[in-house]
């Protein structure tokens, strides 16, 4: 605690060294992000639209919201299921539940051609195509991917990650200062787990309420949880997996995009219509055991 409490203050005093030489030298002053009237747009859902989907086999594939940027699945039976996606020669693996349990799952190649595969299990690790759909998707634009909520980024209008963020971007005046408001609250209330990090099993998959709850949680937690609280304010956000330096640690972290040039923190200063990295694992003084030395970085992933 005491920490995090002399990492604010030396934040405060940051900011107060930086707007004293924009005013001496007329240099760009970091901009006042508080004081309210930040509108979210309407939040974007995603659901699984069982009289437009198609299947056999005990598995549906609902392709009727693709130019949304998400497709969706469920399947039933007594065997383990995979759902792929697959765009040219990228392919992404995931687990489908089956007990029916809809699934949805996000379209980050862009415009295409994809195909959806669900995949049963044989023998083993191995699988075998059970049914597929092939669909050719015009995108709304190129953002849609990143507003939604995803088997990786789950949540819904009633989470209490949704409630958290409503609450800090109505104190807000800009997206930045959305993202300054969540990045802070972040940064400043979920302890990195060390215990979970070296017993996690592979398949996890974040909660973000769970992790808001906990106050806890490894970097794929940090980074579901970010761009859940981002993405239902209407700021597109990527979570991103892949590997930093030394060591090529994998790791998981967001990039963002903001419609205006803005300020996250006195480090950190978005750019207008581009994708810009943030890392609250790292930005939370996790061990550089488990997130490098913040530099180095190398996607591997994108949900």
């Amino acid at each position: 605690m005491a920490k995090k409490i002399w990492q604010g203050l030396l934040c405060l005093c940051m900011v107060f060294l930086l707007a004293a030489c924009a005013g001496q030298d007329n240099q760009q002053q970091v901009p006042d992000t508080t004081g309210g009237g930040y509108t979210a747009p309407p939040m974007q859902t995603s659901v699984f639209d069982a009289q437009a989907a198609g299947g056999e086999n005990g598995v549906q594939i609902d392709t009727s919201h693709v130019s949304q940027g998400y497709v969706a699945a469920r399947g039933t039976g007594d065997k383990r299921l995979k759902f792929q996606v697959l765009f040219g020669e990228v392919k992404y693996n995931y687990d489908l539940p089956n007990d029916g349990t809809p699934q949805c799952y996000v379209l980050q190649s862009g415009s295409g051609e994809y195909t959806f595969r669900v995949m049963q299990n044989t023998t083993e690790d191995k699988y075998a195509e059970i049914y597929s759909a092939t669909v050719s998707v015009q995108l709304e634009n190129e953002l849609v991917p990143f507003l939604r909520p995803n088997q990786m980024v789950n949540y819904t209008a009633d989470s209490d990650c949704v409630a958290k963020a409503a609450e800090l971007a109505a104190q807000a005046g800009t997206e930045a200062g959305v993202v300054a408001n969540i990045y802070s609250y972040i940064q400043n209330n979920i302890d990195y787990d060390t215990q979970k990090a070296e017993t996690v099993q592979a398949g996890y998959l974040p909660d973000p309420d769970e992790t808001l709850h906990s106050g806890k949680g490894i970097c794929y937690d940090y980074a579901s949880l970010a761009a859940a609280m981002l993405r239902s304010q209407g700021i597109p956000t990527k979570l991103i997996t892949g590997y930093v330096q030394p060591g090529e640690l994998y790791h998981a972290w967001n990039m963002i995009w903001l419609e205006e040039t803005g300020w996250i923190t006195v480090k950190i200063e978005a750019p207008a219509h581009s994708w810009e990295r943030i890392d609250l694992t790292f930005a939370a003084g996790a061990s550089a055991a488990y997130t490098g030395d913040g530099t180095g970085y190398t996607d591997r992933l994108t949900y």
